[in-house]
């Protein structure tokens, strides 16, 4: 009697216990972290992928977006979501170099030819191996977004030749590889937070940054560093990442369900690059 009463109490339990954890996994709304503000394509693209999140697993798989940066920096972010902080977030693989060194292989200048040109090795071995990486350190890549072509901007005069660099305090991401392109140059690289940059140019700590056309137009820097040299030198694709563990627990059908949500957010995106000029 006793034997079975120990048995029905276990049973009662775990039932109890399956039945906590699912209803705590299917009411948990993860959070998503974005540095780029409201009709940035990067933006739109975010909430159509929690959109369709949402509408293809039912309601068992929500997230709510936070835009501009508002849970901190990029390279706090990616930290978060790396501990768990953070569940989903979407990276430019810039700042990720200095943790993930093969990611690093696509922040060297003129590397790529053209977007497409990008496209072709992220489809092929280095993108593979810049996933791993990635998985190594914690985080799942879901898709690949385009980020256009970075180039100078500042508020003294233009850029058209590398001496036109010489002497020049110039904002970077954070990472070696940028500081070090700018030194190369004569230029006095500026690591610092994006949402620090308008500030920056406007009180004349740093003389310009580099970025894409929409960064440098839907921030408004364009109001405080009016000459854009269009050199094109960078071509970095962003990464939409998810935490591995929250992925690594997902069953198969969901994690089908986010990587389509993913790529279909990414191809919404591509059709935003066009639209808003990223010439190439």
């Amino acid at each position: 009697m006793m034997k079975c009463l120990k048995m029905l109490v276990c049973s009662v339990v775990t039932i109890a216990l399956i039945a906590g954890f699912s209803v705590s996994t299917q009411a948990a709304e993860w959070k998503g972290w974005n540095i780029h503000v409201a009709g940035y394509p990067n933006t739109v693209a975010m909430d159509k992928f929690a959109e369709l999140l949402s509408e293809k697993s039912g309601g068992k798989m929500t997230l709510k977006m936070y835009h501009s940066g508002t849970l901190g920096s990029q390279p706090d972010a990616i930290e978060q979501v790396r501990i768990g902080g953070l569940e989903i977030a979407n990276f430019n693989l810039g700042p990720i170099g200095p943790i993930v060194p093969e990611a690093n292989v696509v922040s060297l200048p003129f590397i790529f030819k053209d977007t497409d040109h990008m496209w072709r090795v992220l489809e092929g071995k280095a993108g593979d191996m810049i996933n791993a990486g990635l998985a190594k350190k914690g985080l799942i890549s879901l898709a690949w977004y385009a980020a256009g072509a970075r180039s100078f901007y500042n508020s003294k005069k233009p850029i058209k030749t590398p001496a036109d660099v010489v002497g020049m305090k110039i904002r970077v991401m954070n990472n070696d590889l940028y500081s070090g392109m700018i030194s190369a140059l004569g230029g006095n690289p500026s690591p610092m937070a994006f949402a620090e940059v308008y500030q920056s140019l406007k009180t004349g700590v740093v003389d310009g940054a580099e970025n894409n056309w929409p960064s440098y137009e839907s921030t408004g820097h364009y109001e405080v560093a009016a000459f854009y040299s269009n050199s094109q030198h960078l071509i970095i694709p962003e990464t939409l990442s998810i935490n591995a563990d929250v992925y690594n627990a997902l069953s198969e059908d969901e994690q089908k369900i986010l990587k389509e949500a993913a790529q279909e957010s990414a191809g919404l995106r591509l059709g935003g690059l066009s639209r808003r000029c990223y010439f190439v």
